[in-house]
């Protein structure tokens, strides 16, 4: 079963992706107290991730957290090398912080992994994105069938401007 609109995320262990390397963190420091926009994504390099997911949210960070953001993040069933050396590539800086889910234990515990074998990739995460407020979900917004629209930047966008977040 997946996570669900007022669900808490589970307080599992993250690498985060940084200039000095790898650092562990939990889902606690990455969300308690805070409203954090996250999206997550098959793979790091792959076409659409880098080509849309991920320029999309650098583009509109300034906008996104002047709607009450104060972070957002990028998840990935990648390693935190492979998460930093994607954000090097995309000129991220410190605009969105980089989430490896080495083991998709994360992934797994909100029940929105899927298996991509026959692309050679393995276990990894669908692509979505949820708007969450100290550690529970106000808005899911998952793709469907390989589609790549409800978990844009410009989507997240719309829905903080809605005075109901």
């Amino acid at each position: 079963m997946s996570i669900k609109v007022g669900d808490r995320l589970p307080n599992v262990k993250l690498t985060q992706a940084t200039a000095e390397g790898p650092k562990p963190v939990t889902v606690d420091d990455i969300f308690k107290g805070k409203k954090v926009a996250l999206f997550a994504l098959p793979g790091a390099f792959t076409p659409t991730c880098s080509a849309k997911h991920l320029p999309g949210y650098k583009q509109l960070a300034g906008e996104i957290k002047g709607k009450g953001v104060d972070t957002i993040a990028c998840l990935s069933v990648n390693d935190a090398f492979v998460m930093r050396a994607w954000a090097e590539d995309q000129a991220v800086g410190d605009d969105i912080v980089m989430l490896a889910d080495g083991g998709g234990e994360f992934t797994a515990a909100i029940g929105l992994d899927f298996d991509a074998s026959r692309f050679g990739m393995g276990i990894r995460s669908q692509r979505y994105s949820m708007i969450v407020d100290d550690g529970v979900v106000k808005e899911l917004n998952l793709e469907e069938g390989g589609e790549f629209r409800v978990s844009a930047a410009d989507y997240m966008l719309a829905q903080l401007a809605s005075p109901l977040i």
